[in-house]
């Protein structure tokens, strides 16, 4: 007698469906073991990413000795199981769900936006009767005002409970629920507070039929109008994975493209809905000079001579070091490496594309590019996390997902920012503290976890906090410790301190006393880029030291250059200090701006302005913060005369007679800047150096803010329905209650700030750390204040 030997895992099974054996995963459900053998079974509710809910029941299947059809969505695989899904029996039971799905679903196909990419017209072709048996009258409900993102039209819902699922699994609030019973069910928002999440649009993708559309695409194209094209999104570091759809060039709207290493099948809102901004009003459509004071549009030729005449006479009159570049962090590697070429060909090596970097005094000692330290995936699985610096709900909308996901398994998560902001999981700890004050409670951290288990401090470590740590620097020393996989995040509000790099360093040796991991979070979409293509004032493309070190972006705007090369920026929105941007511009002999737009500062202080292409309209490459090169194409068509990018500054490149600027396209470029970076070792390991004391802050105040998540970039800015939302916030001055009591102001007043007395608003909240002013930055009524970080005085109120 001979045992079986079993050639399948023992955490597989072997089912049987339609008569032919396979091998499912031991407690996975029917459809998934049907949909990854191409077994096609019709469903509405079932989605892979969202809990199992099974009440759409249009995936009922026969089971053998089963009494009645089963859903494939909510029942587990078992050995031996024989499965029917297109069985008389299988199919009769899915038609009759089809026939009471439609029996109250109007038939407005020929004017529903989902028509030609709708789930519930694919399934009634295949499942739905020719004729309705039903001749009630079909029920009506009236429509959500869910904001400025996504039309609704709830007669047409089917209940499948996509949406609210959704969002309180994924988005993390319940915005959305079901309210009555049987027939009178509706999805509705709790006391009309319509849907907020920065992820809500992704509810308009999983509605498997018309009852919640895409807003501003509404009555716009149809499916079949439409082309498809990969592309990456152009705003945070996670570079999520979008379709584009256009239709003859005009860009219409961006889907997400499912990638699982990166955004899964998600994107965040500001990645769908900021290509609205590609077609604002002041697009610039022709290049424009400055003749007699005004600036007027002019042919291509002109524009170009007049800016090589005017970048040569700068370097010619005072000194090629005299030529400061600013680049966008939202431009493409190959134009980074353009300019690089092009400035450093010009004699300058002042070129940076880190504009609301604080603090860049450690930039010798850096890693060859701020890295989140291990895969965008790898932050599900941690046990234990601190965020310092950072709303990273706001600041990278896919990360914070996933971070999300690791606390729902049992992850604990500590902060330490400036003010009280609304994640969407628990708090372990929450430390308020404002800028300054952020070095000593990082500090006490560390110390913490040196006395917890054992070891050196750094020199230096104990005169930044010179008391003994409280509880709950002890907790969160605790749970790095005590964590088998724990990171610790720098998010941008860290990077705009003022003293950032000794926030780095703290973190470091945090990171290595601990073995967590450490993530330097990049602000934009390629930031990352920017480091590798040499955008940066100490490093050639690559990585490699430069021989003649320029200035950094804060620098060059601290000590104005006589002539600025401006790529994909907007200085008084984008620099870390907007009032020093806007002098060094007044004040420089010639400033020559590449943009897509044109904005009231551009008007009054450019002497040439080149219409470049936008997001979509453009080829090129963006690195995420995990080093993923991720490259895509230029599907739109360039408004008016405007160009790509790498084309312009390859033209500029020989008319300065500049050697190698003879590319052809775009990926020439790229092969050559991947040849010279090669292969980079990531780390996020930053050196030790024994700091100065952190001097006593004086009585006075101390401006905390953030860049809005719907304020980072200026296609953002541009887009008008993100602009309608909740996010979009205003220039206001927040005061925690005893601030704003030893000021002598209080909610509703007016204060003023800074030395040009910019007046705003009043706000008292106890989510403000005490002895701060929090103002969010990149706003135009803010941008006077100078610096997002620092002294502030109080002029008035």
């Amino acid at each position: 007698m001979s045992a079986k030997v079993e050639d399948k895992p023992q955490d597989m099974v072997t089912i049987e469906v339609n008569g032919q054996e396979i091998q499912a995963p031991k407690g996975s459900m029917i459809i998934e073991a049907t949909d990854a053998h191409g077994v096609d079974v019709p469903r509405f509710c079932y989605h892979k990413k969202l809990p199992i809910a099974a009440n759409c029941r249009m995936c009922l299947v026969e089971v053998e000795k089963a009494p009645k059809p089963l859903p494939a969505c909510a029942t587990p695989v078992a050995e031996g199981m024989k499965i029917y899904t297109d069985s008389p029996r299988a199919v009769a039971a899915q038609r009759g769900v089809m026939e009471f799905l439609l029996i109250n679903h109007p038939l407005d196909c020929p004017i529903c936006d989902q028509g030609g990419e709708c789930e519930l017209q694919d399934v009634s072709m295949g499942y739905g009767r020719g004729v309705s048996r039903f001749s009630e009258r079909k029920r009506v409900v009236d429509d959500e005002n869910l904001g400025p993102l996504i039309a609704t039209e709830m007669t047409r819902c089917i209940h499948c409970t996509r949406c609210v699922r959704f969002l309180d699994h994924i988005a993390g609030k319940r915005e959305l629920g079901g309210m009555n019973r049987g027939e009178y069910t509706e999805i509705s928002t709790f006391v009309e507070g319509g849907v907020h999440s920065e992820l809500s649009g992704n509810i308009i993708d999983l509605c498997p039929v018309g009852a919640l559309t895409n807003k501003p695409f509404r009555f716009k194209a149809r499916a079949w109008e439409l082309l498809a094209h990969p592309s990456v999104a152009p705003h945070d570091a996670v570079g999520s994975n979008v379709h584009l759809h256009h239709r003859r060039g005009e860009i219409m709207r961006v889907v997400p493209r499912e990638n699982e290493l990166v955004n899964e099948t998600w994107i965040a809102d500001r990645d769908r809905f900021s290509h609205q901004g590609v077609y604002s009003e002041d697009r610039l459509d022709r290049p424009m000079v400055r003749v007699d004071g005004e600036l007027r549009p002019c042919e291509w030729e002109e524009a170009l001579d007049r800016a090589v005449t005017l970048l040569r006479d700068v370097a010619a009159k005072h000194g090629a070091d005299q030529l400061g570049t600013l680049v966008g962090p939202t431009s493409t590697a190959e134009e980074m490496y353009l300019l690089n070429r092009l400035t450093r060909g010009l004699g300058s090596p002042n070129i940076d594309h880190r504009l609301r970097d604080g603090d860049c005094s450690d930039q010798a000692e850096a890693p060859a590019f701020p890295w989140l330290g291990q895969p965008i995936s790898a932050l599900e699985d941690v046990q234990a996390a601190l965020l310092v610096g950072s709303y990273l709900r706001h600041e990278q909308p896919i990360l914070n997902h996933r971070l999300r996901k690791a606390t729902k398994a049992g992850a604990r998560v500590s902060v330490i920012n400036n003010r009280r902001y609304d994640f969407n999981y628990d708090l372990v700890e929450e430390i308020l503290a404002g800028p300054s004050a952020q070095i000593a409670e990082l500090a006490a951290v560390l110390q913490a976890v040196v006395t917890e288990k054992g070891g050196k401090l750094p020199e230096g470590v104990d005169a930044l906090y010179r008391e003994k740590p409280q509880a709950h620097h002890q907790a969160i020393a605790q749970q790095l410790v005590e964590a088998e996989r724990a990171t610790i995040l720098l998010g941008n509000q860290a990077a705009a301190n003022p003293r950032a790099a000794l926030l780095r360093a703290l973190a470091s040796a945090l990171a290595e006393q601990t073995g967590a991991v450490l993530g330097v979070l990049p602000e934009a979409a390629n930031s990352v880029g920017g480091w590798l293509a040499g955008a940066v004032p100490h490093r050639e493309a690559g990585g490699d030291a430069a021989d003649n070190v320029g200035l950094h972006a804060r620098e060059m705007l601290a000590q104005p250059r006589q002539g600025y090369l401006l790529y994909n920026v907007e200085p008084e929105l984008d620099c870390w200090d907007g009032r020093q941007a806007a002098a060094a511009l007044t004040a420089a002999q010639a400033v020559v701006a590449f943009s897509s737009w044109l904005t009231p500062e551009l008007a009054r202080e450019a002497d040439v302005v080149l219409p470049i292409a936008a997001f979509g309209e453009t080829s090129g490459t963006f690195v995420n913060l995990e080093g993923r090169w991720q490259s895509f194409p230029g599907i739109g068509r360039p408004v008016g005369e405007a160009r790509p990018g790498w084309r312009v500054l390859r033209v500029l490149g020989n008319l300065l007679e500049l050697d190698g600027f003879e590319y052809e396209s775009s990926e020439e470029i790229l092969r050559e800047l991947q040849a010279r970076v090669g292969e980079v070792t990531p780390s996020a390991a930053y050196p030790w150096v024994a700091p100065e004391p952190v001097s006593p802050r004086s009585e006075g105040l101390e401006r905390a803010s953030a860049t809005p998540i719907y304020a980072v970039d200026p296609l953002v800015r541009r887009s008008a329905p993100l602009q309608q939302t909740r996010h979009a916030v205003a220039a206001e001055a927040w005061l925690a209650p005893a601030t704003a009591s030893r000021l002598g102001v209080e909610e509703g007043g007016r204060i003023r700030l800074g030395e040009d007395s910019v007046e705003l608003p009043v706000r008292v909240s106890d989510e403000i750390a005490e002895g701060t002013v929090w103002v969010p930055a990149a706003l135009r009524d803010s941008a006077a204040l100078g610096p997002m970080n620092g002294e502030l005085d109080v002029a008035g109120h």
